[in-house]
């Protein structure tokens, strides 16, 4: 009688995903910062394993839920498995530390822990996709080619994101920090879709690589995509060293990136990566060209806007190769059966792209309140030290040069220093200083660090759940 061995999907329970992931986070490059930087050192990410150990990552956020803390987390999380695929380098060659990193990095260690807690943090951050995105009905090549021609047809409407920057009190800070949002992707630009071009599978794979060649300027340093953007950034007054702004990246942001790494990743999703170039491709003319005004005006001229130019020339033509050259080929080639997965990255990568928008404008307006928070901390703590308002607290004292690094919370948090001074920061170049018997109100959701700039600070966190309750 032949063996027939017993095969059983790879799965974990939540306890031991829990441990994977702490044991994943805890390695010395992934520990809390000491500075706000990461300085010439893509190797190191804060991930903040003293909380992971609290998070359960086994189940996928709702909707409503995937900007709180843990989708923070396993964003983060992901970034780093990711990009292990990649080869990064320092800008000014290594020094004993960041050669020490790089070996930790790319070990079989860091890989293998990585790999194991990948697809259930997937499923974590990107699960929802599943009840956001229908796609139903029976669909033709036809059908296909008129669906996605309407995405000509939208307006040309500044996004959530622009309206901000152009509204802040602070449009220059506001802009920097979108910057800053954009990193993640445009700094190893094309990195996610070269993952779908090894293997063999006929010309299409010819054809999309010609669209590579394109982002990594035909071989020519100074005009790849990447280091036209790195000239975008020294042009505002930003480092372009990969991930020195790792604590500022929002949720939202680090999820819009890791959306076409774990696509690319997972080749099972190929043809939604198609749908999703798509997209991406078609509407990033425009917005390239509304970014290039946008910069130049707030930055009054000096803002090097080349890498967004170059996007309105070059993504015309991605946008018709993507239909003409990818998509209908492999249709033809693979059948109609696989144009619902077509559209359904299409249509995701919109709902990816819609929340990262809203969260960045959301971002903006909290930076921009930072002084009203600050003063909204008054009657708040009045409530509470009234005792009309009864919340759960977490007393803190830390001494000099304590540096929380940037996390966030699932409700409204209430900040009240007992005594001693912090710095409490909103984004990059956004702060409050408070002293004691100040403090501020946190939003939920809303992205903050904070370092104590006296001998010792003694401070509180009350969790109000929704501080505009309290005010009324």
């Amino acid at each position: 009688m032949n063996f027939v061995p017993n095969h059983t999907p790879f799965e974990l329970s939540a306890e031991r995903l829990r441990e994977l992931a702490l044991d994943y986070a805890s390695s010395p490059i992934y520990l809390d910062n000491e500075e706000w930087e990461n300085s010439d050192n893509p190797y190191r990410r804060q991930l903040r394993p003293q909380i992971i150990k609290h998070l359960d990552f086994s189940e996928p956020l709702a909707a409503d839920q995937v900007l709180e803390y843990s989708a923070l987390a396993a964003n983060r999380l992901l970034a780093a498995i990711y990009e292990t695929d990649l080869v990064f380098l320092p800008k000014k060659g290594f020094t004993e530390e960041s050669y020490a990193d790089f070996r930790t990095f790319y070990s079989a260690t860091n890989r293998a822990r990585g790999e194991m807690i990948r697809p259930s943090l997937e499923r974590h951050v990107f699960g929802f996709l599943d009840d956001e995105v229908e796609v139903s009905g029976s669909w033709t090549k036809e059908s296909l080619v008129a669906y996605l021609g309407k995405l000509a047809e939208q307006p040309d409407s500044p996004s959530a994101s622009e309206k901000a920057v152009r509204g802040s009190s602070d449009p220059k800070r506001a802009a920097r920090n979108w910057l800053i949002q954009m990193a993640p992707d445009f700094l190893s630009e094309a990195s996610p879709m070269i993952r779908n071009v090894l293997g063999y599978y006929g010309p299409v794979q010819s054809e999309w690589f010609k669209v590579i060649i394109d982002e990594y300027g035909y071989g020519v340093h100074e005009t790849k995509h990447s280091t036209l953007f790195e000239d975008t950034l020294t042009s505002v007054g930003l480092g372009a060293d990969l991930h020195r702004y790792w604590q500022y990246y929002l949720t939202s942001s680090l999820a819009l990136s890791n959306y076409f790494h774990y696509l690319g990743k997972n080749h099972e999703h190929f043809f939604r990566y198609l749908g999703a170039l798509y997209y991406t491709e078609t509407t990033l003319v425009p917005w390239c060209r509304r970014a290039a005004d946008l910069l130049t005006e707030v930055f009054d001229g000096e803002a090097d806007v080349r890498y967004f130019t170059e996007h309105v020339h070059i993504d015309t033509h991605h946008g018709r190769m993507a239909l003409e050259k990818l998509i209908l080929p492999i249709v033809d080639h693979c059948g109609e059966s696989v144009i619902p997965e077509i559209v359904r990255g299409f249509e995701e990568f919109q709902v990816v792209n819609r929340i990262a928008d809203e969260d960045f404008a959301a971002q903006v307006a909290w930076m921009d309140a930072g002084p009203e928070n600050k003063r909204l901390h008054e009657p708040v703590w009045g409530k509470v030290e009234a005792g009309e308002v009864t919340a759960p607290v977490a007393h803190i004292v830390e001494p000099h040069g304590e540096l929380s690094n940037t996390h966030q919370h699932d409700g409204d948090e209430l900040c009240h220093i007992v005594s001693g001074t912090m710095k409490f920061v909103s984004g990059y170049d956004s702060h409050q200083i408070l002293e004691a018997g100040q403090g501020t109100v946190i939003w939920r959701n809303r992205l903050h660090g904070a370092i104590i700039e006296s001998d010792e600070c003694v401070y509180e966190i009350h969790s109000v759940g929704d501080y505009r309750a309290c005010l009324s």
